[in-house]
């Protein structure tokens, strides 16, 4: 008889650290940029950390590219790419429609790219786009639905298919996914559509394509609205 060798991936092995660690260098901004706003700077004043925080988290994406062998393009019928696309701009919806007091814990800084007499900063725009719609849709996706939503149904997630996900596991990414954003109703909402897209098509750049679509149309309504709350 052979001897039994597990090949569980605990979270601290090479795999999970590929994407776990660029969603906490992303955390560890949003920490820094608290403490600063604490110690008295202005949202206005630490706009350039938005670009510091991006490029870290590139720099982290593409040390550990060669572990995310889900991210080989894999192709998408276009019918797949169409529910995708549709599925963002239903997410950007309800985003900015579930913002009444109580869906919402404490008050989001926002960012502004404006210069002190109100001329738009046209690169400070398109860095953020940038980083909403391209690198953040990667790091998160990675993380929640790639990680976490399979190593909570089983430690050896990298066997797991995202079809045979327990309905426990998609609950509690969907939670936390949505505690981590400022609207927690809306973010449990994008996390539902994000996870049901990635279950029921086991392929990630469906919920990273609807993903980036919510936050790019996001971003260019912000952009003609001025609710630079949003961002």
């Amino acid at each position: 008889m052979k001897p039994y060798i597990s090949t569980a991936e605990p979270a601290g092995s090479a795999p999970a650290l590929a994407r776990i660690v660029p969603f906490a260098l992303y955390l560890v901004f949003i920490f820094i940029a608290d403490v600063l706003s604490r110690m008295g700077y202005g949202a206005q004043e630490t706009r350039w950390l938005y670009g510091v925080k991006i490029l870290a988290v590139s720099a982290a994406l593409a040390l550990y590219w060669r572990h995310y062998a889900e991210l080989a393009w894999q192709g998408m019928r276009a019918s797949m790419l169409a529910a995708s696309a549709a599925v963002g701009v239903a997410v950007f919806v309800l985003w900015i429609s579930l913002d009444a007091g109580w869906m919402q814990i404490g008050s989001a800084a926002g960012f502004d790219p404006r210069a002190a007499n109100g001329a738009m900063n046209w690169p400070l725009v398109a860095l953020r786009m940038a980083g909403a719609a391209l690198v953040v849709p990667v790091m998160e996706e990675l993380f929640w639905r790639s990680f976490l939503l399979r190593w909570l149904h089983s430690p050896d997630f990298l066997a797991v298919r995202a079809a045979a996900v327990s309905l426990k596991a998609l609950v509690i990414t969907v939670v936390l996914f949505g505690f981590e954003h400022n609207l927690w109703l809306a973010g449990m909402v994008a996390g539902l559509a994000y996870g049901l897209l990635y279950m029921r098509s086991g392929n990630l750049w469906t919920a990273i394509v609807a993903h980036g679509v919510t936050n790019g149309v996001l971003g260019a309504w912000i952009v003609v609205t001025g609710n630079w709350h949003y961002w």
